[in-house]
């Protein structure tokens, strides 16, 4: 666990709101949320524990009230070189995000800037308060998204709208987001965090294998051919159908009671 020196309590806060439902909370208020490597560090060790936790199902990943992260902590790149830069491998602490087997929602009111943004785009869904604000503004100090906000960003919004916030730095609004395909829901700003946790225990309830291979076959098929897609979807389905679960799904429907998922 790392520690932020100027306030000395853990940067990443874990609770556990609801059964199967693991929350994370950015704990850096005097920094905004900045994703410093201390942070990157700790939130990555966290997603790594998740991924194997046998009881979490869903992870809610949230900042505070007012900034979910304002960005990259510049303070620690302003003088780094390059080999600096690669030696960090700062790649492996969003790599532990993005590998995560389990879904992802991110609860976002105020900033979401830079490292911030990416940190969102690096989950499943994105609820969005109305106060929400989205941007990757690296072009404004001399730099580039260095962490998926380039091919994240294209991904959800298409060329025109990733390059018009790319090139500009602008900030997006909550409902340009959800127009442009940038966000899930948006709520009020009190609603964000529980309309997140609703949708968690909701996914929680669901077979978690199928939730698993959902998650795998949309993302490592969206890059593929139609055809390969469609052959990794259907493979999918058909391993399904060697789980308890589907057994268990299948006949509580046809007896009209609730299901018991064990994740067999």
């Amino acid at each position: 666990m790392s520690f932020d020196p100027v306030c000395p309590e853990p940067m990443v806060l874990l609770e556990q709101p609801a059964p199967g439902v693991a929350l994370l909370r950015l704990n850096r208020p005097k920094a905004r949320n900045a994703l410093n490597m201390a942070l990157r560090e700790e939130l990555a060790g966290h997603f790594r524990r998740l991924d194997e936790c046998p009881v979490t199902r869903v992870i809610i990943l949230t900042g505070s009230d007012t900034v979910f992260a304002a960005g990259a902590d510049l303070g620690e790149m302003v003088d780094a070189t390059a080999l600096d830069l690669y030696a960090r491998h700062a790649e492996r602490h969003w790599q532990a995000i993005s590998a995560c087997r389990k879904p992802v929602i991110a609860a976002v009111n105020g900033f979401a800037l830079g490292g911030g943004c990416e940190l969102a785009m690096h989950c499943d869904l994105i609820i969005a308060g109305t106060s929400a604000r989205f941007a990757q503004p690296e072009v404004k100090v001399g730099v580039m998204p260095g962490a998926g906000g380039t091919q994240r960003l294209l991904r959800a919004v298409g060329k025109f709208q990733a390059l018009r916030m790319l090139f500009t730095g602008c900030q997006v609004t909550a409902e340009e987001a959800l127009q442009m395909g940038l966000v899930s829901e948006v709520v009020a700003d009190a609603e964000t965090l529980s309309s997140a946790l609703a949708m968690a225990v909701a996914i929680a309830d669901m077979p978690p294998i199928a939730i698993a291979q959902i998650k795998e076959v949309v993302l490592a098929g969206m890059d593929l051919p139609l055809e390969q897609a469609l052959t990794l979807e259907r493979k999918a389905f058909q391993l399904l159908f060697g789980s308890s679960d589907q057994k268990e799904g299948m006949q509580a429907f046809l007896q009209k009671r609730k299901p018991e998922y064990l994740g067999q």
